[in-house]
């Protein structure tokens, strides 16, 4: 069954006054009809601007696409027009962000902002998309949807608020919805109530998810697959399953090391990973990681990893092993 989304090589570059920022430098990955792909990683490692970059909304200047493929339903993204592009944004691919304060318009009223889609990608009457709109805030648990519609932004918790962006997001019948860090804002029981709602109705429409999110406990519930980056690049992919159970890059384990378990005595320590990431407008040479590594080699500063396969579907950009497997 061929992915719904193909990213092949894509590199985003910003050209700044403090030298190229290389945010994504080489970013490939698959995503099938109906999973959920986690990309994870510390703010700063390309996440957010990988998600963009597919959608076209990458500031330029300073920002510019200089490579790479974005094959989505059979068709590269990047080679449509601008108009092409907008008909497939909101409509076959939605997206989520972080805080939906700043996403939705404070003058308009939550029912025109959730119809507003239906109407210019289905061509709906206002009538009818607003019924739709109705329709909508009840699947997102958002009760009395004919008079909250009539309400403003302001008028919402964020947890409602983000609720209201699922159904914009749903509104169309996307093939993909991209989750970008959805649940930020909100506190950890909210959090929890979104992120199954949105799971629940992903899979209820067949929609494709990438979520992105510096929260592993988030992936280990919500995921099919994880890529986990760093400095622009996927250092390890691979099954949710296989990257909780057997980590093999030292980035992924510093990460698992500092998530609080459960489990644990009391007066165990989480594990920080030391320093700070990279400036992406002064990589130095070899590995990125390599400052921050306590399990770096001599080749690490001299020559930078590609992925590569060490198990099924799990792969890694290391040039060591560091659970001797």
């Amino acid at each position: 069954m061929p992915a719904i989304l193909q990213v092949k090589n894509l590199k985003t570059h910003f050209f700044t006054d403090a030298g190229v920022v290389k945010a994504v430098d080489g970013v490939s990955f698959d995503v099938q009809a109906g999973e959920t792909l986690a990309i994870v990683g510390e703010s700063g490692s390309g996440k957010s601007i990988t998600a963009l970059s597919i959608l076209g909304l990458i500031p330029s200047p300073p920002g510019e696409i200089i490579d790479g493929e974005v094959i989505f339903d059979g068709r590269d993204l990047l080679e449509l027009s601008d108009e092409e592009v907008r008909e497939v944004r909101g409509n076959q691919i939605a997206m989520i962000f972080q805080e939906p304060m700043t996403s939705l318009n404070p003058v308009l009223t939550i029912g025109e902002q959730v119809a507003e889609p239906i109407e210019v990608h289905k061509n709906l009457p206002r009538d009818a998309a607003m019924a739709r709109c109705v329709e909508l805030l009840a699947k997102v648990q958002i009760s009395d949807g004919e008079n909250r519609a009539r309400d403003y932004p302001h008028q919402f918790s964020g947890g409602m608020r983000q609720r209201v962006m699922i159904a914009m997001a749903l509104s169309c019948s996307p093939k993909l919805i991209i989750s970008d860090e959805p649940t930020t804002a909100l506190d950890v029981t909210v959090q929890a109530q979104v992120l199954e709602l949105l799971k629940e109705l992903t899979q209820e429409q067949g929609a494709a998810q990438i979520l992105i999110t510096h929260d592993l406990g988030v992936v280990a519930r919500y995921a099919d697959h994880v890529n986990v980056m760093y400095a622009g690049r996927i250092v390890e992919s691979g099954t949710a399953i296989s990257i909780y159970d057997d980590p093999r890059h030292p980035y992924t384990i510093g990460l698992m090391a500092s998530i609080p378990n459960l489990d644990d005595d009391v007066k165990e320590k989480l594990i920080p990973i030391e320093g700070q990431p990279p400036n992406l407008a002064k990589l130095p040479p070899g590995c990125p990681f390599r400052p921050r590594c306590r399990h770096a080699i001599d080749r690490c500063a001299v020559e930078r990893p590609e992925l590569e396969t060490v198990a099924d579907e799990h792969k890694k950009a290391c040039w060591i092993d560091v659970n001797g497997q």
